[in-house]
């Protein structure tokens, strides 16, 4: 029994390491148009929210979680760019829940950066099906 224990734990231990962000995932977005995130098959599955900082740079952030209906305000925070202030009320309320926020820092149409920031106990990862030239098929959680 308790190898099995120990088996079973040290698998468990090994697919957590494999759940985790890639700087290699998130360089590959630096520079990419706009239009690479809006048809990417993964970001256009999970709902976003989109502001713009002081200084014009846009924010979209692509939230991959369960229970998020709840921070959207009725719905109003999804399609449209919201104010800076409403942003961060919805982002205050995603600390109550799981999620993994795909945020997209943008400017004259290309992506800046983009930071995976876990909510709530969620945690992000990335993999190379999240990089702007992945179109095949693949699996979220």
């Amino acid at each position: 029994m308790t190898r099995i224990a120990t088996g079973t734990l040290a698998v468990s231990i090994g697919l957590l390491g494999c759940a985790t962000v890639r700087q290699v995932d998130l360089d590959a977005w630096v520079g990419q148009p706009v239009v690479a995130l809006e048809t990417h098959p993964v970001f256009i599955t999970v709902p976003v929210v989109k502001t713009v900082a002081s200084d014009g740079t846009q924010i979209w952030n692509y939230v991959n979680g369960a229970h998020i209906g709840q921070c959207a305000g009725g719905g109003s925070v999804w399609g449209s760019t919201i104010n800076y202030a409403a942003y961060s009320q919805f982002a205050s309320c995603m600390q109550r829940f799981a999620a993994c926020n795909n945020i997209f820092y943008i400017r004259d149409g290309k992506v800046l950066r983009y930071t995976p920031v876990g909510t709530g106990g969620g945690r992000c990862y990335t993999t190379e099906a999240l990089q702007p030239q992945s179109r095949g098929p693949t699996n979220i959680r």
